[in-house]
């Protein structure tokens, strides 16, 4: 077994953050995870990657240019054709869905619920799909994948769709198919109460900032490295998932962690020794990332999420239960508390 994997175990095993106090638990660990955790990343950021990972962006950015408002992309929830993958489940009776089970506040494990049962904010949307699809909230099968397993856990089939706090981009099109964005989130530093960095800026310069691996906070990174972002700021500290930058961060391993506004924001509520410095540099939507071709699956989740908005019992609802105490609360109120609205191509 890897040790990454078994970080990944170590790492369920703790089952959920619930607040300040669960935070022992963690530090507890956070030794075991320094020895277990790769100090160093993907295969793109070892000997030369830099370079390679500047031209993989420039490549991004090329073809981000042939595609705007990525957000507006999706199919419209009416419209007829073939059945066969909303069938394919029905006839399974069972959702299968990748999601996180380590971010506070959107997918987790909290350790006081005596249910052992996956909850936040992904996961109340998971429940909608799978009540409007199958009839029952409850039809369905969490399958926690890592942040750089998202994309592969669509293609290969392991999932019918991943709900993981996941950004829509131009270059993410080429590879699944989304549905309408759910949440509008941007990329944000985090850092240590006590640090001198102030945000996306020159107080990063000679700084290690850590993200994770085909996150869109990475590919910004490579993108900005040596001009909006100072040449001497270290970006090579990649990891399979995005919260082991936050274990980092509180090991003295890395200065900053680069991530969306909104897992961030759940973190710093979590841990009273980090913050978030300055405000959202990016305008980014989450989406439910399904395979490409399954057109009827993704007008079905855009039905979803079309009644979704507009109940009051719904995306409102789990907004103020899950992510009002930690979005909404001093340095943190940068978040979106009004669901994007939806366009179409």
């Amino acid at each position: 077994m890897s040790a990454a994997r078994v970080a990944r175990r170590l790492r369920s095993g703790v089952r959920g953050w619930g607040g300040v106090g669960a935070m022992a638990a963690l530090c507890a660990l956070a030794v075991l995870f320094a020895l277990l955790l790769p100090l160093t990343q993907s295969e793109d950021a070892d000997d030369g990657a830099e370079g390679a990972g500047q031209g993989l962006a420039r490549g991004r950015q090329a073809r981000a240019e042939k595609c705007e408002d990525p957000q507006d992309q999706s199919l419209s929830p009416s419209g007829g054709g073939s059945t066969i993958h909303v069938d394919a489940i029905r006839t399974r009776g069972r959702l299968v869905v990748g999601v996180d089970q380590n971010s506070y506040r959107w997918g987790y494990l909290d350790p006081n619920n005596d249910k052992g049962e996956l909850e936040g904010f992904d996961i109340d949307l998971v429940h909608r799909i799978a009540k409007d699809m199958l009839g029952d909230e409850d039809a369905v099968t969490f399958k926690a994948i890592p942040t750089s397993r998202r994309v592969e856990a669509v293609q290969n089939g392991e999932v019918d769709m991943v709900v993981r706090t996941m950004t829509i981009n131009c270059d993410r099109l080429d590879d699944v198919a989304f549905s309408a964005p759910y949440f509008r989130t941007g990329q944000q530093v985090l850092a240590p109460k006590a640090s001198a960095v102030t945000g996306y800026d020159k107080s990063l310069a000679g700084k290690k900032v850590c993200s994770a691996a085909t996150s869109t906070a990475l590919d910004r990174l490579r993108a900005d490295h040596g001009s909006a972002l100072p040449a001497s700021t270290d970006i090579t500290t990649v990891v399979p998932n995005q919260l082991d930058c936050l274990v980092k961060l509180q090991l003295g391993e890395v200065d900053a962690v680069v991530t969306d506004g909104a897992l961030a924001a759940s973190q710093a509520a979590q841990d009273p020794t980090v913050e978030l410095k300055g405000g959202l540099f990016t305008n980014e939507y989450y989406g439910v990332a399904m395979k490409k071709g399954s057109e009827d699956l993704v007008r079905q989740v855009n039905r979803t999420l079309q009644n979704y908005i507009k109940d009051p019992a719904g995306w409102r609802a789990s907004y103020d239960k899950w992510l009002h105490p930690t979005m909404d609360q001093g340095d943190r109120k940068s978040m979106s508390a009004t669901p994007p609205t939806a366009h179409y191509k």
